[in-house]
């Protein structure tokens, strides 16, 4: 498919050329700014001033002065012209001869003195555009020569030519292009590359060139353009490899240019344009009689015989707009980035920009998805350009209008989907799976999530923290609410739990159309209106409204206001949760978590406020008691009298749930024992004439240290034995082994005497021989406990030995035991004094060193005499220094020297 890459200009007609004169032809041609020479077959150079005029279309046009021309004085044709502007000279090649015409006059330029400033025997030359002589006003040539297989280098001044360097060649050169240091030569047979510097020679490929005319042109830093075999325009580089792919060109092609990015090559009836970028044939204009084609600075000139034509390019921006517009993304995009050196870096940035955004929208079109999302993502595309092809999507008071000119030619998705709804799911899909890649995230969709859904996992706080979507967050964020609640997508509460910019007026309609009242409250929560959240909640829960996104909405209630820091809104709705249902409704208070930022909540308010809900106040003090270990009478009482209540309750009921009665009997009984703050005195009152709760009595009795009234009722009522060996050990619990003794003594003696005043009673309903099986039991059990001879004293006389064996051989190996413990404790206490006194006698036995040479620590003199006083530490002082020491102190102590020896 064609691009229009170039026009065709006419610049000079045949009129203006040569006028009536029918056998005059062009012969070549050169370009200098506006000014334009042209050799023809009758030895003539002519000069034209060359003006481009550009309509307001934008249409380009040539206006020709013609203003000289001059006959050169020789026969043949100008066969080569070339602009030396530094030099103001032109490189003229007549009749075999190079020689130096003046620009302006078109006059020979005579020799200078000593030089000279022609060259003779000339093939043809070649300009060296990459000189590497520095000198401004030099001009560096290469020349072939007519009958010697030689290339040239000359230097040319303003005046004269300079031979530089001479290299003989294999073959006889017929074509030659320089740059730098490098030849690119075409001979007879093949092309090589030749370093007239070093003189080392790389050949290319074979061509020959009696076939057809060779092409070597220089199209940038040490690289060239020749016409390769196979109708194919070959690129070499200055070390002989090819970076670019060739371009398949005519097998008769007569000349190239370049205009990058573009390769034109003419032909005998075609003008040819090839992308150097990606070597497609791009453009074909007609042309007959042409047989010359050059660039000039990025103008490309050709010409036929008769007339001057001028290849005027499209600017890149309409072409690649061209391109876009015949749906040929990847060719826009090639032309593009090929273009990046011919644009300034600003512009082509915010060009190359546009054209990824309009190329993928192009793709987008034609459901090229994976396409259209890359070219996005490098273009940077706004989001909400793409969000505002989906109705209804970005809110209403969103300021967001679409770029101009626009990137697309569709009014929305359903101008573009023309009615198919399959498309319109696959677009949607698509903006999903854009916006998730934004982010940098990964979509894995299985077969079974190939629907539209399938890609809303990716649209939960994927692009809000992006640049592509930095200062619209909010257009963003309710797009994506509002394709979440459509698709009824768990994301949604994703979006809303997270920190998010959506609009409210804009969501609320939206949330309701799809039931999604727990997603509103969310919303309402996040903006700062908790009421209205649970309002809207608790007609869920009691179903004035339906909602199925949470079973568990009541227990997300009772959490929310636990959490919550307005107490008001705590106070206001926790009546609610607990009539609901007091067992998860007092996690309101009891599930509260401690922070320094929320305030914590009285607990005799809560007590006050929870007195009409029996249950929650119950497991609230239970919270106090049992988790928090709140030490206040006040909260042990209440709790204590709400299982007492609890217990009574349930025994009042004509079908007692004994499973139940047994658990609340245990829990107040737990408290009996545990708890030291209760009113003991009026849980015993309230006791009192309750026979069925005796073993509550019983501990409450204990607590009182009525441990004789306590073991009477485990005993004598109750009939519990193990009960009252248990209340021994609890009551006995932290205190010494005496009182623990002397408790069990106390179970003992009712065991074997009973009660006074009840023992006929006891003895009726239990039976004596019970009750000494209980004390054998008890002394055989906790023989350790007991004063072995203080049992003996009170056992009666008629029992038997046997049967307390068990408790006397326990006696005696405990009396046994403490005995031993005791002399071996007596043992080790004289083996410590004995090493003790030891350790004394080594100090004191230790001797003690006096020479002249020490010195008093008190006086610092030196000893004269061996009598020494030691201080402890075994320190030497003079004895009337210690002497005197002890009659100045005011407390008057006696020094005692323990070593009375020097």
């Amino acid at each position: 498919m064609s691009v229009k890459a170039f026009e065709l200009v006419p610049a000079v007609e045949r009129d203006l050329l040569m006028g009536d004169k029918a056998r005059i032809n062009i012969e070549c041609i050169e370009c200098c700014g506006k000014h334009l020479y042209v050799g023809t077959n009758d030895c003539f150079i002519h000069h034209f001033l060359l003006v481009e005029i550009t309509s307001s279309k934008g249409k380009a046009s040539f206006s020709a002065q013609k203003l000289l021309h001059k006959y050169l004085g020789l026969k043949k044709p100008v066969i080569e012209l070339r602009a030396a502007s530094a030099l103001e000279r032109l490189i003229v090649l007549c009749e075999g001869i190079v020689f130096l015409v003046d620009m302006v006059t078109l006059e020979t330029v005579p020799s200078a003195a000593g030089g000279g400033a022609k060259i003779r025997g000339v093939a043809a030359f070649c300009i060296n555009e990459n000189p590497i002589n520095g000198d401004p006003f030099c001009v560096e040539i290469g020349v072939l020569s007519t009958k010697r297989r030689t290339v040239q280098i000359y230097r040319v001044y303003e005046d004269r030519v300079q031979l530089v360097r001479e290299l003989t060649t294999p073959e006889q050169p017929c074509a030659v292009s320089l740059d730098g240091y490098f030849l690119c030569l075409a001979l007879t047979t093949q092309y090589i590359i030749l370093n007239y510097n070093t003189g080392a020679s790389q050949d290319l490929f074979p061509y020959n060139s009696e076939e057809r005319r060779p092409i070597v042109k220089r199209i940038g830093k040490e690289e060239f353009l020749l016409a390769a075999p196979g109708g194919l325009g070959m690129f070499a580089s200055a070390e002989g490899v090819s970076q670019r792919a060739p371009v398949n060109w005519s097998e008769s092609v007569i000349g190239a240019a370049v205009c990058f990015p573009y390769v034109v090559a003419l032909d005998e009836c075609f003008i040819t344009v090839h992308s150097m970028l990606d070597q497609q044939l791009k453009q074909t204009l007609s042309f007959r009689d042409g047989h010359i084609l050059q660039d000039f600075e990025g103008k490309v000139i050709l010409a036929s015989t008769k007339a001057v034509y001028v290849l005027v390019p499209l600017p890149l921006e309409r072409q690649i707009q061209d391109l876009l517009t015949n749906h040929r993304v990847e060719e826009a995009l090639i032309l593009t980035e090929g273009a990046q050196r011919n644009i300034p870096k600003d512009k082509f940035q915010n060009l190359h920009k546009r054209i990824l955004q309009q190329a993928g929208f192009i793709q987008f079109s034609q459901l090229q998805f994976l396409e259209a999302k890359e070219h996005f993502r490098r273009g940077q595309l706004d989001v909400r350009e793409l969000i505002s092809l989906y109705p209804l999507l970005l809110p209403a008071s969103s300021s967001f209008t679409r770029c101009h000119p626009p990137l697309h030619e569709f009014a929305d998705l359903n101008h573009l989907a023309q009615g198919d709804q399959e498309k319109v799911l696959r677009c949607k899909k698509f903006l999903i799976s854009y916006l998730g890649e934004v982010n940098k995230l990964t979509l894995i969709c299985t077969d079974r999530c190939s629907s539209l859904t399938c890609c809303v996992s990716h649209l939960h706080t994927q692009v809000r923290s992006t640049e592509v979507v930095n200062g619209c967050r909010e257009d963003v964020d309710t797009a994506l609410l509002k394709l979440f609640a459509e698709q009824d997508h768990e994301s949604l509460l994703d979006l809303l739990a997270s920190d998010n910019s959506c609009v409210l007026t804009d969501s609320i309609p939206w949330l309701e159309k799809y039931h999604k009242y727990f997603a509103l409250g969310l919303l309402y929560h996040y903006n700062g209106q908790d009421s209205a959240a649970l309002q809207l909640w608790i007609q869920v829960v009691d179903g004035d409204l339906q909602d199925s996104t949470r079973s568990d909405l009541y227990e997300y209630i009772v959490d929310f206001l636990c959490s919550s820091s307005n107490l008001d809104i705590v106070w206001k709705y926790a009546d609610w949760a607990l009539r609901k249902d007091p067992n998860i409704g007092v996690h309101i208070f009891t599930k509260r978590p401690a922070s320094k930022g929320q305030l914590d909540l009285n607990p005799d308010d809560v007590i006050t406020y929870l007195g009409k809900h029996n249950q929650a106040l119950l497991l609230y003090l239970e919270h106090l008691v049992l988790d928090r270990k709140i030490q206040k009478e006040k909260f042990h009482t209440n709790l204590a009298v709400l299982y007492l209540e609890r217990v009574m309750s349930l025994l009042s009921e004509s079908r007692r749930d004994e499973k139940q009665l047994t658990t609340a009997r245990e829990k107040l009984q737990a408290l009996l024992r545990e708890s030291s703050l209760y009113r003991v005195q009026f849980i015993l009152g309230k006791l009192e004439n309750c026979e069925q709760l005796l073993l509550e009595r019983a501990t409450l009795h204990g607590k009182l240290e009525e441990h004789d009234k306590a073991l009477h009722i485990l005993v004598h009522n109750l009939r519990d034995f193990p009960s009252a060996e248990a209340f021994c050990l609890w009551a006995s619990s932290g205190r010494d082994s005496a009182y623990q003794q002397e408790l069990f003594h106390l179970l003992l003696g009712e065991y074997l005497d009973g009660s006074p005043g009840k023992a006929q009673t006891a003895t009726a309903g239990v039976g004596s021989g019970e009750l000494e099986m209980a004390a054998v039991d008890l002394l055989n059990r906790h023989g350790e406990v007991f004063d072995a001879v203080r049992v003996l004293r009170m056992l009666p006389e008629g029992w038997s030995l046997q049967l307390l064996r068990p408790f006397l051989g326990r006696a005696v190996r405990a009396s046994m035991h403490a005995c031993r413990t005791s002399k071996i404790a007596l043992g080790l206490a004289r083996s410590e004094n004995l090493q003790l006194l030891h350790d004394r006698l080594k100090e004191c036995k230790k001797p003690i060193f006096v020479s002249e040479k020490k010195g008093c620590h008190l006086c610092h003199n030196t000893f004269s005499e061996p009598s020494v006083v030691c201080l402890p530490g075994g320190v030497p002082v003079h004895t009337h220094c210690v002497a005197q020491r002890v009659r100045d102190s005011p407390t008057k102590r006696q020094l005692t020297n323990s070593s009375n020896h020097t």
